[in-house]
């Protein structure tokens, strides 16, 4: 690996020279063809030397900042009603803060849930450049007959540049195969397949930055867009199926645990409604030697704000961040809100079961359980706390707290009436 990967290094920077020297636009496309397989991003560095190093930002660790940071810390100890919440479920070994896309694999490698419970191939599918080889190797049946621990030695990069261009013309591409099915199953495959360039700057990010589950018997790693993406969408999904990720520890519910819902929660949103693209905010084009060059430095918008908001609001910049950061906090009440009203829930069927409540009387409660947690989960998961979608995620919040209010009720009134 070391050998072709050097061998690689050498031939771009060989064909890159050139191409200075000469001044010739097929040396630099030959230079990018060279790198069609190439998973390590370091291999791209000397055809696009400003996006690199853009890029590169995220492997320095620049500590827990307001808006995020290479630094890791555990969502668990922050919040340790999470961990009741996942009783029985992976997530309460672990859940650490995302960090940028080149720890995507490295963070995964080392979770307590990869190292500690079994977990299907799947999971690469995101978390590492080399997911796409894989899959072209064993098929798409082939690769989640693995096990993560069977292929996980041959895993050593994140997010890489391949991920999201097509070597040659570095026009923006999809290469993650669920993706691509979720889109054909919910009749947008034309859509996807005649996207244009602003349409990409979105779909490129949602290939993996959406809700996902592992469909048996082979853990299929499958978006449950077939229905549509709001959530009641995706809970119908789940529902017609009657699939559960897990039997809750305390209640019994079979609940569902979400995944960073990024891409169906700003769908809901004012921004996607105007047209604006994920990577408008998260991506924005700087001027510098050269011109204008799209930000590789991949986080939150509020830490770079001029860039990326001021090129479409006035009122400045510390203005836009105050009113970013409102919205956040209300939603952060609002979650301090349904949690309260789960956990209710939560002690409402646990007494109800040490009472003497049988299954049936469980039902309703257990429903509520499992539909309350979704909503929040939704919103707790998803990584803009409620930005996206300010009115989305407070609709959902206020119907969690509420669904979980009408399951606590009926809990109690069991345990009253069935002895």
């Amino acid at each position: 690996m070391r050998e072709t990967r050097a061998k690689l290094l050498v031939l771009a920077t060989m064909l890159m020279a050139m191409a200075a020297v000469l001044g010739y636009a097929f040396l630099q496309q030959r230079a990018a063809r060279a790198l069609a397989t190439a998973t390590d991003p370091d291999l791209w560095a000397a055809l696009f030397p400003r996006q690199h190093a853009s890029f590169s930002q995220t492997r320095i660790d620049t500590g827990r900042t307001a808006y995020g940071g290479s630094t890791p810390y555990d969502k668990l100890e922050a919040n340790p009603f999470r961990r009741r919440a996942w009783a029985g479920h992976p997530f309460e070994l672990e859940y650490r803060a995302s960090r940028g896309h080149y720890w995507a694999q490295i963070d995964q490698r080392e979770s307590r849930r990869t190292k500690e419970r079994d977990q299907p191939a799947a999971c690469i599918h995101c978390h590492a450049a080399e997911a796409p080889a894989l899959v072209a190797e064993f098929g798409w049946d082939g690769f989640h007959r693995h096990r993560y621990d069977d292929l996980r030695d041959r895993l050593a990069h994140g997010s890489s540049c391949a991920d999201c261009h097509a070597p040659g013309g570095m026009e923006l591409r999809v290469n993650r195969t669920a993706f691509v099915r979720a889109m054909e199953r919910a009749g947008r495959g034309e859509e996807l397949a005649q996207a244009g360039p602003a349409a990409m700057r979105s779909f490129v990010c949602a290939q993996c930055h959406a809700e996902y589950y592992f469909s048996a018997p082979l853990q299929e790693l499958v978006f449950p867009w077939d229905e549509g993406l709001r959530l009641e969408d995706i809970e119908r999904y789940y529902d017609e199926r009657g699939f559960h990720d897990w039997i809750h520890a305390e209640t019994g519910a079979p609940l569902v645990k979400i995944q960073h819902p990024e891409f169906e929660m700003h769908s809901t949103g004012l921004h996607a409604s105007l047209g604006v693209s994920c990577a408008d905010c998260h991506m924005p084009r700087e001027a510098g030697e050269g011109g204008l060059v799209t930000d590789h430095w991949i986080r939150s918008p509020l830490t770079n704000a001029k860039a990326s908001c001021l090129g479409c609001h006035q009122g400045g910049e510390q203005a836009l961040i105050e009113r970013s950061v409102a919205v956040q906090r209300r939603t952060v009440t609002l979650l301090a809100e349904a949690e309260e009203a789960l956990a209710d829930l939560m002690d409402a069927i646990v007494a109800a079961k040490e009472g003497g409540v049988g299954t049936e009387g469980l039902e309703a409660s257990r429903r509520a359980h499992r539909a309350a947690q979704m909503r929040w989960d939704f919103v707790d998961a998803e990584n803009s706390t409620g930005f996206h979608s300010p009115r989305e995620a407070a609709r959902l919040l206020e119907d969690a707290a509420e669904i979980a209010r009408e399951g606590a009720t009926a809990a109690r009134e069991a345990t009253g009436g069935d002895r």
